[in-house]
């Protein structure tokens, strides 16, 4: 891999828009600590929380088996199995 690829990925220089609120707050605090490092923790922990937001949205779903004898065993000749499920509105 080529090592300008990789430095690329390492950093990146951007320029944003901040909205007034978050300036303010970014500015308040970049007295306690660089701006750099302050705004990269700041994105991490929102980028986190979108993530855990996104993994609870997940749907899991559970297939429940029907007790009884099963409506078709073969599958494979599906003209067969339309017609035996819709009747004579398949033809």
């Amino acid at each position: 891999m080529n090592s300008s690829i990789v430095m690329r990925y390492r950093c990146m220089r951007t320029t944003i828009t901040l909205e007034r609120d978050v300036a303010s707050r970014l500015e308040r605090l970049k007295k306690t600590r660089p701006f750099k490092e302050l705004v990269n923790d700041a994105l991490r922990t929102g980028l986190d929380e979108i993530e855990r937001h996104q993994q609870k949205r997940v749907r899991r779903y559970t297939v429940t088996p029907v007790k009884g004898e099963p409506l078709r065993t073969d599958l494979d000749n599906v003209a067969e199995v339309l017609a035996g499920l819709e009747g004579d509105a398949y033809k």
